[in-house]
């Protein structure tokens, strides 16, 4: 009762700033947001959807209302900037609605990406719960690390797509995790879950690419559930490769390389067949799995990959071909590494994505600075160095649950310097996708040295929970003092 006690006041608390920023913050003040405005206003009026055309982007013109903050008397050209009608139309569909009723206001769109951050505060609760039932401080700091992210509060509370896609990213993957963990042999799991899961994927293909990597993580964790729970095979007791490797480093410090070598290919030869065999049994139940996931997913693909084929021509299923053509001007890695070399190019690529990552406003022209920098900086030390230290220390075995958290964070650094590889884009909520298994990250290192702390200290329950906790609870003010000392004064036009 406590726990979802300490939850709602987490979630009314995040509700309630991201109502004062979504009221405070100036208009159009946040990273793209004339452009995903004004495709809901399109959407609204005259039906989906729209096309990505050459005029959508006005570089020339973004540089001066970026400069003059927005001001009002350079406003009336403001309805051009539509250079994400590439996008799929799911979000602005579900935003159409409440433009209409709203007249079209600003404040309205902002509030409902406001609602669409509930679902991720609530489901990375729900997921740590999942996996550490009795660390209810955990869950409570992974929850609030999401919902005060001054960053993540900022672009929720603006229109903008990504929180639809945030939010159905984190579904899934507690749903994906919820799956792992349900016993076989009953209709609603070998049926229902995999529909479920599909539904959700196609849901993602219908918001943004950002989310598509989980067309692949799924499957993985719909084989990996298959295996877990088949019967004992007969050639258990035969090692598997990743035993050859572990005897193989062992062994060369006391073996000549040649032998070592040879005993690790026989090696192979010998077990790699038994052990296919041991990974790939009752194929028909997997592969029915699969298909049952495919099914709405693909479906919901097609809608929106089979238009664009059609009003953009093979291969540009995505549209992506059809946006590179439009935004010409936009800042090339290729062309930024050329002019200051490849050192200061990753150094700029780390120092830039850090501070962006937890704060860095309006169109990326507010980073933090001073003692509120100094602070997310210590927290982000603690945190990253409690959970390597766990990592190495505790030795725990990895389980289903923690590969696929482990493999959405990856996945999403993975997406996140594939986009910088062509687009100079350092904003860190780019990484955003992968936010629940970095909070979770984050909450187990400070629970690491809670831990030490609370031990040293004398067990105090108390203590311990404060440690995990309260550093992150602390980032609430953190938040209200960014937006009226900083992100008002900084952004508000002259």
């Amino acid at each position: 009762m406590m726990a979802r006690f300490g939850l709602a006041m987490i979630v009314l608390a995040y509700m309630l700033i991201g109502a004062a920023f979504a009221l405070a913050t100036p208009a159009w003040q946040a990273p793209d947001e004339p452009a995903h405005y004004n495709y809901v206003a399109q959407v609204a009026t005259r039906g989906c959807c729209p096309l990505i055309a050459p005029g959508d982007w006005d570089a020339d013109y973004l540089d001066a209302l970026k400069s003059a903050r927005f001001a009002p008397e350079l406003l009336q050209n403001l309805a051009a900037i539509q250079y994400e009608d590439h996008q799929p139309p799911l979000y602005y569909l579900l935003a159409a609605p409440l433009y209409t009723l709203s007249g079209g206001s600003l404040l309205a769109l902002r509030l409902f990406s406001v609602a669409l951050g509930t679902v991720i505060v609530a489901c990375t609760y729900a997921t740590a719960r999942l996996l550490l039932p009795e660390q209810v401080w955990l869950a409570l700091g992974a929850a609030a690390f999401v919902a005060f992210l001054p960053q993540n509060v900022a672009i929720l509370a603006s229109v903008n797509n990504d929180a639809l896609a945030w939010a159905l990213i984190a579904l899934t993957l507690y749903a994906t995790l919820r799956f792992l963990r349900t016993p076989p042999g009953t209709a609603r799991a070998e049926i229902g879950w995999p529909l479920l899961l599909g539904a959700l994927v196609g849901l993602i293909f219908l918001t943004k690419t950002t989310g598509y990597f989980l067309a692949g993580l799924v499957p993985l964790a719909l084989y990996l559930r298959h295996r877990a729970y088949l019967p004992p095979h007969p050639l258990a007791g035969i090692r598997g490769p990743d035993a050859l490797v572990r005897d193989t480093v062992t062994q060369l410090p006391h073996t000549p390389p040649l032998v070592s070598l040879v005993n690790f290919f026989d090696g192979l030869r010998l077990s790699v067949p038994y052990w296919l065999r041991r990974q790939i049994r009752q194929p028909g139940k997997l592969l029915r799995a699969w298909a049952l996931f495919l099914l709405p997913a693909l479906l919901c693909a097609a809608l929106w990959w089979g238009r664009n084929l059609s009003v953009y021509g093979t291969p540009d299923f995505l549209g992506l071909r059809a946006h590179d053509t439009v935004v010409v001007g936009q800042p090339r890695t290729d062309d930024y590494i050329a002019r200051v070399g490849a050192a200061q190019y990753w150094r700029d690529l780390a120092q830039t994505t850090f501070v962006s990552f937890w704060g860095q406003f309006g169109w990326m022209g507010l980073p933090l600075a001073g003692w509120p920098l100094w602070y997310v900086s210590a927290l982000s030390l603690a945190g990253v160095s409690g959970a390597a230290l766990r990592l190495i220390m505790a030795r725990e075995r990895w389980n289903r649950a923690g590969v696929v958290l482990l493999l959405a964070g990856l996945l999403a650094l993975a997406a996140y310097f594939y986009y910088n590889s062509e687009f100079l884009q350092f904003q860190g909520r780019y990484l955003y996708a992968g936010l629940m298994p970095a909070a979770l990250a984050l909450a187990l290192g400070l629970e690491w040295w809670a831990r030490l702390i609370a031990r040293a200290a004398g067990q105090r329950a108390a203590l311990y929970g404060g440690l995990v906790l309260l550093p992150l609870l602390a980032l609430a003010p953190l938040c209200l003092y960014l937006l009226w000392r900083v992100i008002v004064p900084g952004l508000t036009p002259q």
